[in-house]
């Protein structure tokens, strides 16, 4: 199997993904800005701020390490050496899981600050920010050591030709481990993949009976010119859970994916598509996020102003 039909080299593909790169790195670079604008301008800040802030710049390093990654996947040069390869994989690798626990944290915030009183989870509210970092850090720890075996088993690619080999990309590929070590890591990834995953399903589902208990008691006023309007805490929800669900649907998608990879052996399309969809989430996130905070639709709607106004 030689380079060039291990990976994909259309320029279409190449256009596609360098843009979907573009998109994100913009989008992510906007929100945390508007963040650290944000804490030095003394703004009060909400619960939810810091792991958006997170989020945002975990989003931002990734997608800069892809497009590191992609020169290599979509453009033939000289190539990498083993150390270039471990780096660049490994980093990817780790900012990808703290995408994961950062995204079900910021979830089960949400879930937090919108229980009532009487819920059990309500005396976590005023040690949310504390829980946060500490869960963040334990986690992101958790993560690096479960795959601190790329560390050994990344290596630039050899020269000889042979499929038993997964290739990440032209330079760098993935040495065949033991079916005990495969197998022992396989079960650790997918142990933290299904526990964070539940974690939102669980904290989504939560917050959805919150808003339809509410709406059903809105629903029982008298006077409906009364009726209350959506207060943030709700439209901070409603972002979340469209995220969540979104975020699923891709991992889901992903998983797929990545399974039919597996089947087909270094298949190019697989591949591509893989690489692809699994960065959608980094992409379209800060957009939402930044849909829902009224200083940055307010001079967005200013700068479009001035344009069309030229």
């Amino acid at each position: 199997m030689d380079k060039n039909s291990r990976i994909h080299t259309d320029s279409n593909i190449r256009t596609t993904f360098f843009s979907e790169i573009g998109i994100g790195i913009s989008g992510n670079s906007f929100l945390l800005l508007f963040h650290i604008l944000k804490v030095i301008r003394g703004h009060r800040s909400r619960l939810t701020d810091l792991p958006i802030g997170l989020l945002s710049l975990i989003h931002l390093l990734m997608l800069l390490v892809l497009a590191f990654i992609a020169t290599d996947i979509f453009i033939l040069w000289t190539g990498w050496d083993d150390i270039i390869c471990k780096f660049l994989v490994y980093m990817y690798r780790i900012l990808r899981g703290l995408s994961l626990c950062t995204t079900s944290v910021l979830s089960v915030l949400q879930a937090i600050i919108l229980s009532p009183r009487s819920s059990c989870l309500a005396k976590f509210k005023h040690k949310s920010s504390h829980y946060i970092s500490c869960s963040i850090i334990f986690l992101g720890v958790l993560y690096m050591l479960i795959s601190s075996h790329l560390l050994i088993s990344i290596i630039a690619t050899p020269n000889m030709t042979t499929n038993d080999f997964i290739y990440v990309t032209q330079s760098c590929c993935i040495l065949p481990l033991s079916y005990l070590m495969q197998s022992m890591f396989s079960t650790l990834i997918a142990i933290r993949e299904v526990f964070l995953i539940s974690l939102m399903v669980l904290s989504t589902w939560y917050m959805v009976a919150i808003l339809y208990r509410h709406r059903k008691q809105a629903q029982h006023l008298q006077d409906t010119s009364l009726s209350p309007k959506t207060s943030p805490e709700q439209k901070a929800t409603h972002t979340i859970l469209m995220l969540m669900t979104f975020f699923v649907m891709m991992s889901i998608f992903d998983s797929i994916v990545s399974c039919s990879r597996t089947m087909f052996l270094n298949d190019p399309t697989s591949y591509t598509i893989q690489i692809f969809v699994s960065h959608i989430y980094a992409t379209v996130s800060p957009f939402v996020f930044m849909s829902t905070e009224k200083h940055i639709v307010n001079f967005l709607r200013l700068m479009c102003k001035r344009v069309v106004s030229i």
